[in-house]
């Protein structure tokens, strides 16, 4: 009469076994996975004959390269010295005055006191430097060129230099043309003329004889007057390996015999460059 509760049928309702596994089956991804075991061929390494080939194309246009700089540092030498204009003995007779103007203010500087004392001390050189670089080049130069002539630098300056870059003395004639007030002398050009004759006093005593401006230092102390003589003193003060440290001043060069008036006083260091070993002959040259 009574069954056990085993012989009842199950009311749970169940479910097909294939449908059943299916509805716990992972979801299809409906993108790419975006990781990858796989090695990407677009990454890899170019094969080890290739780098070969690659490197060497890079050694031989280093050398190539290198090679050609020599060549070309070479034949820019080797012309510059073929094409020089004179040496500093042939400058003293190289200027030739343009009018009278020029040809007297020439002759006043060539025969003035302060240059026969000079000429007549053996511990000094006379060179017109600014006639030492070749015409071509010369017309590129500030002072030998741009600034030079009528009205500006009337003459290539006379220059004396000390033996072993001790001091330097130059002597010029500064015209109306290179004026900053009406009949007053461009600051600007005064301090280019002590960059430049200081560097020319210390140079000498440097290893490779070239340096670069690393400090100037100006003070104006008097109007320069345009139309007049004036002289550029120069002295070496101290020499530190590829260092020099310099004084100078410009100052009145007068004709009549009174005494000179300073102008303007400058102080400057001068560095030589690492690399003026391979290149002061260029240097040389300008």
């Amino acid at each position: 009469m009574f069954r056990s509760l085993a012989s009842f049928p199950s009311r749970t309702p169940t479910l097909p076994s294939r449908l059943l596994i299916k509805s716990f089956s992972a979801p299809k991804r409906p993108y790419p996975r975006s990781y990858s075991t796989e090695s990407n061929p677009s990454i890899h390494p170019p094969p080890k004959g290739q780098r070969s080939r690659f490197r060497r194309f890079i050694g031989f246009s280093s050398i190539a390269v290198f090679a050609f700089t020599i060549g070309l540092t070479y034949q820019t030498q080797l012309t510059l010295s073929r094409i020089m204009a004179q040496t500093d003995e042939e400058t003293l007779t190289a200027f030739i005055a343009s009018d009278p103007l020029t040809s007297e203010i020439d002759h006043t500087l060539r025969t003035h006191p302060v240059a026969e004392a000079l000429r007549a001390n053996p511990e000094f050189t006379e060179a017109r430097p600014h006639l030492t670089i070749p015409q071509p080049l010369r017309e590129r130069n500030l002072t030998a060129g741009t600034l030079a002539g009528p009205g500006k630098i009337v003459v290539p300056p006379y220059v004396f230099s000390e033996r072993g870059g001790k001091s330097m003395i130059s002597l010029m004639y500064l015209g109306g043309d290179v004026c900053g007030h009406q009949g007053i002398i461009h600051g600007g050009l005064l301090a280019t003329l002590l960059d430049e004759g200081l560097a020319r006093c210390c140079f000498p005593a440097l290893p490779n004889k070239v340096g670069v401006t690393a400090n100037l230092n100006i003070d104006y102390r008097a109007p320069a007057m345009a139309d007049q003589y004036v002289a550029l003193r120069a002295e070496t003060v101290k020499v530190e390996g590829r260092k020099a440290w310099v004084e100078g001043r410009i100052e009145t060069l007068p004709i009549d015999g009174q005494e000179p008036v300073v102008l303007v006083e400058a102080k400057a260091l001068f560095i030589e460059p690492r690399q003026a070993a391979a290149l002061s002959s260029l240097y040389k040259v300008a």
